[in-house]
């Protein structure tokens, strides 16, 4: 996985940084379209250029499992910064 990924807290999180809100919204609309085919949807948070995504098992008691790690290690794909 990413170094970029930091566990705490029990969930996985990474900030992703981008030019403007248009790119930041394209990031995010296909970062749903891969966690929708997981079904496994992040917390996250975007404001401008910058999403902050949060990863965490809720089914598992809130807590970092393997489908966490594979939807980061799916995500970093998707980053092309």
């Amino acid at each position: 996985m990413n170094s970029m990924w930091q566990e705490k807290e029990n969930r996985l999180n990474r900030s992703f940084q981008f030019t403007d809100f248009k790119e930041a919204f394209a990031f995010m609309t296909k970062v749903a379209l891969v966690a929708e085919k997981l079904d496994h949807h992040p917390h996250w948070i975007n404001e401008y250029n910058k999403v902050d995504i949060f990863l965490s098992t809720h089914s598992a008691g809130n807590v970092v499992t393997d489908k966490d790690r594979e939807l980061a290690r799916l995500i970093d794909t998707l980053y092309k910064p």
